[in-house]
């Protein structure tokens, strides 16, 4: 390409100099002025400097580096550690993002390696909290942007499955030293030419534990990848590292301690003072001496005499004032956008809230929730699913024998607990017409719910051949309803 412009170039130049037309002149003139306009947004000024001072063109590993995540991470702890409201937000979000968590359904053509795998799953995820330590994993992400699951055996876990998850921090993974020069190697995480982890660098003691000993810190483990699980949000192409989900909101979070402490201390202040004395008399007036700022012990339910001239008025308390609840509420409701949740979620106040709006602003959040889970489902769950099956097949007798077959294949879904209903009776109407109209299946229902609906089924045919055996009717087994002709409203 660069042969044929220096060709063209020569040829010109054998030519001669010659005049560009003057359209054409015109042409390229208009093309550059349409090039050097600029937008409002890109303008600097004197009113917006400031404002876009510290706008920066870093890539997503430079701007999060090991220093900023590390400022970003102990700020976060250190509000949710001490705000209630961030406390709350965090464990409002874990609880729904993963609920008393998510159940293994398997797909397969063999019922019986179906059954059998979700049972011994079952038992095993019960064992290791798996649970418990996906809503730890969950609250990470919010508080540190990042946090890591090892997979490992540990041989003191009951059961015939071994494999154990452990949780690792975020300041945990890092490289301590400098023997890593490689360019693809991203703060304790060792990549290769396509951008795939090879390789974490797992310090052995934390670096902010007090035992650790001296020179302790620099001493890691070189874990490979498949050993490994990574549960971060990737915001910038090119992101290897998290940082917190509340990063946005930390600034909002001071402000809203701030304003309440200051309210609060106005009021305080404001209160403590009973009364104060004061005269209309001019400075040379004929008024009773009275100390400046001495102070007047008062007895309770008593007339009291003023010096002459002087006048008793009571302190107005004016904190909290009138704006104080819709300040809050606008801060609350901005600290929660960034997490998609909606005001009464975060304030856990639904006080203002009606039918509809209620409705609406939780159908964006479950929906976000939902995409949570299916990230979970993908980075985590399928990992461990599969590391499990791998030590499961290696068990004798754990399995049926199709399960154990070098060619086996493992379909299967998750589900998570299910959304409850603003209105429960208007959601068993909608659902009643959707099977009715055959525009949804019992499958789909139940996965609503959060339940497996080849259980469920089993379970209400158990319960139908129980009733006939017992010579009970449906009618019979229904609770008891209102008398024909009571208030509905009753």
């Amino acid at each position: 390409m660069f042969a044929w412009i220096r060709n063209k170039l020569a040829r010109s130049n054998e030519a001669g100099p010659r005049r560009a037309p003057v359209a054409r002149v015109r042409a390229v003139r208009s093309g550059l002025r349409a090039l050097l306009a600029s937008y409002d947004a890109a303008a600097t000024n004197d009113e917006n400097r400031r404002h876009w001072a510290n706008a920066d063109g870093l890539s997503a590993d430079a701007a999060a580096s090991p220093e900023v995540r590390r400022l970003l991470r102990n700020r976060a702890r250190y509000e949710v550690a001490n705000n209630s409201y961030a406390k709350g937000i965090v464990l409002t979000l874990a609880n729904d993002a993963i609920g008393t968590g998510p159940r293994l359904q398997m797909l397969t053509e063999a019922a019986e390696v179906n059954q059998r795998i979700e049972r011994e799953f079952g038992r095993w995820a019960k064992t290791v909290g798996l649970a418990e330590k996906l809503r730890t994993l969950r609250t990470a992400r919010a508080t540190d942007g990042e946090a890591f699951l090892l997979l490992g055996s540990n041989p003191k876990l009951p059961g015939a499955v071994k494999l154990d998850l452990r949780l690792i921090e975020a300041d945990q993974v890092t490289t301590p030293d400098l023997s890593i020069l490689d360019p693809n190697a991203i703060d304790g995480i060792v990549l290769d030419e396509y951008g795939n982890p090879v390789q974490y660098h797992v310090l052995k003691v934390h670096p902010g534990d007090t035992r650790a000993g001296a020179g302790s810190g620099l001493s890691y483990d070189r874990v490979p990848a498949e050993a490994v699980i990574h549960y971060f949000r990737v915001d910038r192409p090119g992101q290897s590292r998290g940082i917190p989900d509340l990063t946005p909101a930390l600034p909002l979070f001071a402000q809203l301690r701030r304003y309440t402490l200051a309210v609060l201390g106005a009021a305080e202040t404001a209160a403590d003072f009973a009364g104060i004395l004061y005269t209309d008399a001019p400075p040379d007036g004929q008024t009773e001496s009275v100390e400046p700022m001495d102070a007047i012990e008062l007895e309770a339910r008593s007339l009291l005499t003023m010096p002459g001239g002087w006048k008793m008025s009571q302190v107005q308390a004016e904190q909290p004032s009138t704006t104080y609840g819709e300040f809050k509420k606008e801060l609350l409701n901005e600290i929660a956008r960034c997490l998609n949740m909606p005001f009464n979620v975060a304030a856990a106040n639904s006080s203002a809230y009606n039918y509809a709006s209620g409705r609406m602003d939780h159908q964006t959040y479950f929906k976000s929730i939902r995409v949570d889970q299916e990230h979970v489902e993908d980075v985590v769950l399928d990992r461990i699913l599969t590391a499990w099956i791998g030590e499961a097949v290696l068990v004798e007798g754990l399995l049926p024998q199709p399960a154990r077959t070098r060619d086996a294949e493992f379909p299967h879904q998750w589900f998570w607990d299910g959304q409850e209903h603003v209105d429960p009776a208007k959601e068993a109407t909608a659902q009643a017409t959707r099977l009715g109209s055959h525009t949804t299946t019992l499958a789909s229902e139940y996965a609503r719910v959060g339940r497996d609906w080849e259980s469920e089924l089993r379970q209400r045919a158990k319960e139908v051949a129980l009733m006939a055996e017992l010579g009970l009717t449906p009618q019979q087994l229904q609770p008891i309803g209102k008398e024909a002709g009571d208030d509905e409203d009753e």
